[in-house]
């Protein structure tokens, strides 16, 4: 019959292995490979019995797996990936719409993604370049079968992260016969193909087009963004050693001004909102595109896996005073892009109990960067930056590990080590300066008890608007900067227990602790306090003299799917701290202290299912505005906004938020086609909260800012409240032949 299972396969000489949550149709088989670990115990008696919650050799904390069926129906989640991650331990997000990813404490900048291998630059439409996150999700969701997302005890196999490592293994295509699905969300339509090709190969495919800029647009909101992606994957299997798989995923975003919105507007606040919005808000355009192939091998007691990819990113934005459109007139424009080349091969090994892993990596980077802007000095004098760049790059990586199991499997341990290097500049280019070692190990002390530990020192290469970042002579400003890998330090234990029905709780204590952080000369701030904002970060001039820590504990109790019920809660308490212009530690943006999640459910007869998720974020610092120096005349007309006051960093708080969010399900499974209704429902009790405040003219009936009468060289600037949080409903509709 149609509906959610739990499978288990076991096979005499082998580790069985449960996988959860497998949709049965009626209109289509549902294909799973599943992967079964040798195990060479040799014993008079043996008892199978399937591991609910699978542990790593390599990674016994700070991993958390998430199915397909629980980012399809994850209340408020629009089945986009950023939004369900937020229901982990340790994971805080922006107070607002975007999907930036805050990982103990850590920038967004800190995080890297992988589809079945291949590095994905980022996962989010309308990416902050340097950073990563956006409003809207990127990736289709009916390509997943399921994401492991490491917070910690990063693999060797995986470098250049120092917060989380998001690893997206993509479903193979359907082997008996074509199937199509339709998904209406929120806001966008899309369409995916899944069709085999033969008796070896199959492709699947998707397009997504966005229709928020129609309601935007008919709300009369400031900005109208549009965006369109597409997905494929096609995998053949050679023979029963070799497998290819060839993958691709592109993005195309723009965002506009809606210059409508001012006409006819009754309201005074909404109609000073949309004033303050189109005055310092820039026009944005993207494109980007990842194409990759993997090569697979399998041999007797090993696989080789090869892999080749390429990325590229194309990022324009440009602002007119007044949004005139004139020459004389403009502010601000950027023309940049980030083209990477990428080749990795790795090589697993399994024999008598211990496992190797071992391989290397080349790129190379291509990054180029046109900018004018207009600067304001903290004189309050404007003036103008320009330059043309262009970097060219090789990196290299080197990597190993190995893993071995004692007491009988009670105890598991793994060593590893990699190192990260680049031609970039003399403090980048040894490769025993970015010398990465990590050591784990789990111990099971008690039935169905285990303390585990991890220890390791990670690095990051900075931004390419960094590394590119040129002044008028053609110089790079931050090699002559000295600017370094960006290393983190991490310790991590906690204690784990598995209980009845599908059940686990676990309690994990983390310590990061960051050294060679960039750091912005000009504003006098530690980079890792920015990346949760539209446009640029990091182009600019820094040196890598910032330090940070951040440090917490995190509370786990999740049920996997078991007699209709699931469920998880995360409790983590965090603080993160970086050092600024004086030395000193001072909270940074991500300091949150407390975070809570809750999100479960339950399936009801005739394939109705009830969602919630509830989310508590402790207030987030920021820092005020400089009223003296934003009020200047030349200094609003070039940035449209007020200028922030860094010598006062973070010491401001919003207050605490909360929402409750609840979706509903109804599934109709037809002979040769299934239908799923959803109506979900963000914020359902209408919390309202006040996010960080902003400053804005004084305006006239017409919308003009006020000169200050006692002073003709400063305008008139008021304190604007800034409330956010309202209901969001939404019907979804997914049709699948």
């Amino acid at each position: 019959e149609p509906g959610l299972y739990n499978i288990l396969a076991s096979y005499i000489g082998y580790e069985s292995q449960t996988i959860f949550e497998v949709q049965v149709f009626n209109s289509k088989a549902s294909v799973y490979d599943i992967k079964l670990k040798r195990s060479s115990a040799s014993l008079d008696e043996v008892v199978i019995q399937a591991e609910v919650f699978r542990t790593r050799e390599e990674s016994p904390v700070s991993v958390r797996s998430i199915g397909v069926s629980e980012i399809e129906r994850n209340p408020g989640g629009n089945r986009d990936i950023s939004k369900v991650v937020q229901s982990l331990p340790g994971v805080a997000s922006s107070p607002n719409f975007r999907n930036d990813i805050i990982i103990r404490g850590g920038s967004p900048a800190e995080n890297k993604f992988f589809i079945d291998g291949i590095e994905i630059p980022t996962i989010n439409h309308f990416s902050t370049q340097g950073s990563s996150g956006g409003p809207v999700g990127l990736i289709n969701v009916n390509f997943i079968k399921e994401v492991d997302f490491y917070t910690g005890a990063f693999p060797a196999n995986r470098g250049n992260a120092l917060s989380s490592i998001m690893e997206l293994t993509q479903k193979d295509a359907n082997t008996t016969k074509a199937n199509l699905n339709f998904t209406l969300g929120s806001s966008d339509a899309g369409l995916t193909l899944d069709t085999p090709l033969g008796e070896k190969s199959g492709l699947i495919f998707s397009a997504r087009r966005s229709y928020l800029q129609f309601l935007f647009e008919a709300l009369q909101l400031p900005f109208l963004p549009t965006y369109n992606d597409f997905q494929a994957k096609y995998k053949v299997k050679l023979d029963k050693k070799n497998e290819l798989t060839i993958l691709g995923l592109a993005a195309i975003d723009d965002f506009v001004l809606n210059t409508n919105s001012i006409v006819d507007i009754e309201d005074p606040e909404i109609l000073e909102r949309n004033l303050y919005a189109l005055g310092n808000i820039p026009v944005n355009s993207q494109w980007s595109y990842t194409t990759g192939l993997r090569f697979k091998h399998f041999g007797e007691n090993s696989f080789q896996t090869f892999v080749l990819s390429r990325n590229h990113l194309n990022n324009e934005a440009e602002k007119f005073e007044n949004n005139s459109n004139i020459e004389e007139d403009l502010n601000f424009r950027y023309a940049s892009q980030e083209i990477e080349n990428k080749f990795r091969f790795e090589t697993t090994h399994r024999k008598t109990g211990w496992k190797w892993n071992y391989g290397l990596n080349i790129e190379t980077a291509r990054f180029t960067n046109i900018t004018f802007r207009k600067d304001v000095a903290f004189d309050g004098d404007v003036f103008e930056i320009e330059f043309d760049s262009e970097l060219d790059l090789i990196k290299y990586g080197l990597f190993g590990q190995v893993s071995k199991a004692f007491l009988a499997n009670r105890l598991q341990t793994s060593f590893g080590f990699r190192t990260d290097f680049s031609d970039y500049s003399d403090e980048m280019n040894n490769p025993l300066d970015q010398f990465s070692p990590r050591f784990s190990f789990s111990y099971a002390f008690a039935p169905n008890w285990s303390f585990n530990f991890n220890i390791g020192q990670f690095y990051q290469l900075p931004a390419y608007t960094l590394l590119g970042f040129q002044d008028s002579t053609g110089a790079f400003v931050n090699k002559a900067h000295k600017i370094k890998y960006i290393s983190n330090q991490h310790i991590v234990a906690g204690i784990k227990r598995n209980l009845p029905n599908n059940t686990q709780i676990s309690l994990e204590g983390f310590y990061k602790k960051y050294r060679d952080y960039p750091f912005l000369l000009r504003d006098s701030v530690s980079l890792a306090n920015l990346g949760a904002d539209f446009g640029v970060v990091g182009n600019d001039r820094a040196n890598s003299s910032s330090e940070g820590r951040a440090y917490g504990l995190e509370f786990l109790f999740q049920r996997k799917l078991k007699k209709g019920i699931y469920g998880i809660l995360a409790v983590t308490y965090v603080r993160s701290e970086f050092t600024g212009k004086d030395g000193a530690y001072a909270p940074s943006a991500w300091d949150n202290r407390f975070l809570v999640s809750f999100t479960g459910g339950k399936k009801f007869k005739k394939d109705w299912e009830l969602g919630i998720k509830w989310r508590f974020f402790g207030g987030a610092p920021y820092t005020p505005f400089d009223i003296e120096r934003s009020s200047l005349i030349p200094v609003w007309n070039a940035t449209g906004a007020g200028v922030l006051n860094y010598d006062l960093l973070n010491s401001k708080r919003i207050q605490s938020i909360h929402q409750l969010d609840v979706r509903l399900d109804k599934r109709y499974f037809f002979d040769k086609w299934t239908l799923n209704l959803y109506l979900d429902i963000e914020n359902i009790y209408a919390f309202e909260y006040e996010d960080i405040p902003y400053v804005d003219l004084v305006r006239d009936a017409n919308g003009i800012g006020q000169i200050n009468p006692n002073d003709p060289n400063r305008y008139l600037l008021r304190n604007v409240s800034n409330p956010s949080g309202t209901v969001l409903p939404s019907l979804g509709i997914v049709i699948e032949f």
